[in-house]
């Protein structure tokens, strides 16, 4: 099990260095050179584990195979999945009615997804920088359009030998979502808003990556750079494990036979979330479709209908700033495995992409594609509506990034009669975008002042607010710094 770049079929690595490394050196990502199985009588054995058993067998098949992790993956692991979690099922599924189900990923300490992973991720790339890059200070660099950066925030926090910055679009997160950051404790901790929208501060977490001068003066200081962003194989291998999960407790619940298809809904932005389900069904998960759920910025809804995709197009700040992206950077590794792994048609479409902002695949691969993936969008009226209907007429408090899924899926079963049960991918707790839930459930609107929103969602239904979230009103707050897209470069020396 060795790592090859998306962009350059030379490259090999092992998991220690694509974990540590973060992104290839010519900027394309790593991924696995094959894909591991499960078969039937496997996933009937990981649905008598629980989540940690579970996490730890899907993560050897990807990293262990090579040797060197032997008994730290295990330790990695329980230290990941703690009672950091509100819930000791770490991702559980909960029953909407029908054939439809909600995968919860928020019940880590920062109230989203991205902390099933992201609490496990320093654990992974600590042990990986001890066995290859010989005491080297690692300096993560995280480009986030909301939850990444909390998320990841929280997992670094002194941790040893690590320091991180996370760059947000100044304006392109909701007042929770900074409120989140601009207070997060830590002295190996940096939070810088970038006047632009999150696909500038991605651009400019990917430009100081591979920028020579950067990377030799770094490497003069002793110190090398890595990612939490799911561009990160160590960020995105663990979000396999909770599709995995998912329909092992379908399974053990008498919800479905063994071996029948389920599909996923995901609300979808960089496209790490949905890919890992990818690999998820190419291991032999019995995955149907995945549905791809875009807000107003459909890109990937375009991309996946029309085999082009072309970010030439207006930027729409929404009520689900996490999907507020033009430039997917997972797709990449989609590209990659359509395309037969061949990087060099993947660094041709790369090269157009930056350089054109579109390229376009052959009609075959789309055909290829569309037998794996459904799409869909959602805009802001219809996402209100989502919620609005969610919590009337079912009972269950969604998010706005989860409403967009719930709704794809509604128009999805309209227009197919497709039955087959299906889980949606619970992407944050509602109280992160607590103003615009309440408005949608109420039809008034919200409190201006974020907290005041906080107090009348729990008045209004009667649940109970998250405690890091309730307790952020009397944290202090930190970090106020904001940079032009030219200047990341500067910030990243702390």
């Amino acid at each position: 099990m060795l790592y090859t770049s998306t962009r350059d079929s030379s490259v090999q690595a092992t998991s220690f260095q694509a974990i540590a490394q973060g992104i290839s050196g010519e900027g394309g990502l790593f991924v696995p050179e094959a894909i591991p199985s499960l078969n039937p009588s496997k996933i009937e054995a990981l649905a008598g584990m629980d989540y940690t058993g579970r996490a730890e067998y899907i993560l050897s098949k990807f990293l262990t195979a090579q040797g060197g992790w032997e008994g730290e993956l295990r330790d990695c692991v329980c230290k990941a999945y703690t009672d950091r979690f509100s819930d000791p099922a770490v991702a559980p599924v909960k029953h909407l009615g029908g054939n439809d189900y909600m995968l919860e990923l928020f019940h880590g300490p920062t109230s989203a997804f991205k902390d099933i992973a992201l609490q496990l991720l320093p654990h992974l790339l600590t042990a990986s920088a001890k066995k290859i890059q010989s005491g080297k200070e690692i300096v993560i660099l995280v480009a986030t359009s909301g939850d990444t950066g909390k998320a990841a925030l929280e997992g670094f926090r002194d941790v040893p030998g690590t320091k991180i910055a996370v760059f947000y679009p100044s304006e392109g997160v909701s007042a929770m979502q900074k409120r989140q950051m601009a207070t997060q404790e830590g002295g190996n901790v940096r939070v810088v808003g970038v006047r632009g929208n999150f696909d500038d501060a991605q651009n400019g977490v990917k430009a100081i990556f591979t920028d020579p001068a950067i990377l030799a003066g770094l490497a003069a200081e002793g110190r090398a750079f890595s990612s939490a962003n799911s561009i990160n194989w160590g960020r995105l291998a663990p979000q396999i494990v909770y599709y995995v999960s998912a329909y092992c407790d379908l399974v053990n619940r008498g919800r479905i036979a063994l071996g029948e298809p389920v599909h996923f809904a995901v609300p979808t932005g960089n496209f790490g979330n949905i890919l890992a389900g990818y690999f998820a069904k190419a291991m032999g998960l019995p995955v149907g479709k995945l549905i791809c759920a875009s807000n107003r910025n459909r890109v990937l809804t375009d991309f996946l209908e029309t085999g082009v995709y072309d970010r030439n197009r207006p930027f729409y700040a929404t009520s689900a700033p996490s999907m507020d992206i033009l430039i997917s950077s997972n797709l990449e590794r989609l590209l990659w495995l359509a395309a037969g792994r061949d990087s060099g048609l993947v660094a041709g479409w790369m090269r157009q992409l930056a350089q054109s902002g579109r390229y376009e695949i052959p009609p075959a691969m789309l055909k290829s594609l569309r037998a794996s993936f459904e799409a869909g969008c959602c805009d802001e009226a219809q996402t209100a509506a989502a919620i609005h209907r969610a919590w009337h007429d079912r009972g269950y408090l969604a998010d706005t990034h989860t409403a967009c899924a719930l709704h794809v899926l509604d128009e999805y079963r309209a227009r197919t009669g497709d039955e087959t049960p299906c889980v949606v991918a619970a992407t944050a707790s509602p109280f992160k975008f607590a103003a615009d839930v309440l408005q949608a459930v109420t039809g008034r609107p919200a409190p201006a002042d974020e907290f005041a929103a906080l107090a009348a969602l729990e008045a209004e239904t009667g649940l109970p607010c998250p405690a890091p979230l309730a307790g952020l009103e009397e944290k202090p707050v930190r970090f106020t710094e904001v940079c032009e897209k030219g200047e990341m470069a500067d910030f990243v020396r702390f």
